[in-house]
C-alpha cells in the first residue's frame, strides 16, 4: 500500500510542477503580448500624427514641386520608420519566444 501512495505522490509532484512550469511560461506570454501592443499602439499614433503634419505642410505648399517635396519626405520617413517598427516588433516576438520556452527547457534539462 505504501508503494502505490510513493507512485501517486510522485505523479502529484510532476503535475504540479508540470503546471508550475506553464503558468510561469503563460506570465511570460502576457507580459510579452503587453510589450508588444503597446510598441503597436505607440507607433500607429506616432504614424497617425507624422501624417496630419504632412497634411497639413500640402496644405500649405505653393506650388506642385513644393507638394511633391513634401510628399516625397513623408513617405520617406514613413517607410524608414515602418522597417524599423517591423524590425522591432520581430525581434520582440523572438525574445517573447525564448522567454515561453525557458521553464520549459528547463524543466526538461532537469528531468534528464
Amino acid at each position: 500500500m505504501e508503494i502505490e501512495m510513493k507512485g501517486f505522490e510522485d505523479i502529484q509532484k510532476v503535475g504540479q510542477e508540470n503546471l508550475d512550469v506553464a503558468v510561469k511560461s503563460f506570465g511570460e506570454v502576457n507580459k510579452g503580448v503587453q510589450a508588444i501592443a503597446t510598441e503597436v499602439t505607440d507607433y500607429t499614433k506616432k504614424a497617425m500624427e507624422d501624417g496630419s503634419v504632412a497634411f497639413e505642410k500640402l496644405i500649405g505648399v505653393k506650388s506642385v514641386e513644393q507638394a511633391i517635396e513634401v510628399q516625397t519626405q513623408y513617405a520617406k520617413k514613413a517607410y524608414e520608420d515602418y522597417v524599423s517598427q517591423a524590425t522591432k516588433i520581430g525581434e520582440m516576438y523572438v525574445d517573447l519566444a525564448k522567454e515561453f520556452y525557458k521553464p520549459v527547457e528547463t524543466a526538461l534539462t532537469k528531468k534528464a
